[in-house]
């Protein structure tokens, strides 16, 4: 079974835009107008997180969005829509991570010096909230792409543990140990003199 999510940084949750989808689909460019006003600045904050720089996110927006026009087709309606833009945002962000070969994590290396239950579970949500969105975002860059790659995904699209197995390649079991590391060490990121500034939000 999956762990729970905090819902402070779950994906936003956002009426499903079914008669513009519908639209899109039949080539109304209005309507595909319309769905990258109400979804972009979601998929820039998610892609701002995920990947290294503000003008890798900007362009990995208008990446995904172009991406949509063929997707689109396979969007089973039955789903959440913002769920599946994640899914595809995440696909994207990561093949991009992979093509230009950033460092990945360790995996299980030294797996065993992490403590599998911290004293205090939510020192770590403590943390992001005293932080601003820049300081988290330099937490998360502070990680391997796997590892952030996973946090992005686990926390801020809302996605199960087989869809991050699946998007990363991995084994579904193998998403626990990574999820572990790299909370781990965003706290230990954020915990780093500088990295702390009360009143900030995500």
């Amino acid at each position: 079974m999956d762990a729970p999510r905090p819902n402070r940084m779950s994906a936003p949750g956002i009426t499903e835009p079914t008669e513009a989808i519908a639209r899109a689909r039949a080539g109304d460019a209005d309507a595909w107008g319309e769905l990258y006003r109400e979804y972009a600045p979601a998929m820039f904050r998610f892609c701002r997180r995920a990947l290294p720089t503000r003008e890798d996110a900007e362009d990995a927006t208008m990446e995904i969005f172009m991406k949509l026009r063929d997707k689109l087709v396979q969007y089973d309606e039955t789903r959440s829509f913002s769920a599946w833009l994640y899914k595809v945002a995440a696909n994207h962000c990561w093949d991009l991570l992979r093509r230009r070969k950033i460092r990945q994590d360790k995996e299980t290396e030294d797996v065993e010096t992490v403590p599998l239950e911290h004293p205090d579970p939510n020192q770590l949500d403590r943390m992001i909230e005293q932080s601003t969105s820049d300081e988290v975002r330099k937490a998360l860059g502070k990680l391997g792409a796997r590892a952030r790659m996973a946090l992005v995904m686990r926390y801020y699209s809302d996605m199960s543990y087989d869809e991050i197995a699946d998007a990363l390649g991995v084994r579904r079991a193998f998403v626990g140990v990574v999820l572990l590391r790299a909370r781990h060490e965003l706290r230990q990121a954020l915990g780093e003199p500088g990295a702390m500034a009360a009143g900030g939000a995500l």
